[in-house]
């Protein structure tokens, strides 16, 4: 082979492995960015709406006990 030959050869593996080289460092970018995502969703997550849900239930829990006090009648 000739130097021109390897020349070539060695630039366009160098471009191929700059090429994967940046392929994988946006996919490990687009991860992370998942991973935050997923955990900024942690404090907004279903069981927050379910607490909200329990705290409401005992509200009204409340207001029939105390409607029935008004009432005179033994809650």
């Amino acid at each position: 082979m000739s130097f021109a030959t390897v020349t070539v050869m060695a630039v366009a593996t160098l471009v191929c492995l700059m090429i994967l080289s940046a392929t994988a460092l946006r996919a490990w970018n687009g991860w992370l960015d998942l991973k935050r995502t997923e955990l900024a969703r942690e404090g907004k997550s279903p069981t927050d709406h379910a607490l909200g849900m329990i705290d409401l239930s005992d509200l009204k829990e409340r207001l029939r006990k105390l409607e029935a006090i008004a009432a005179g009648v033994d809650p």
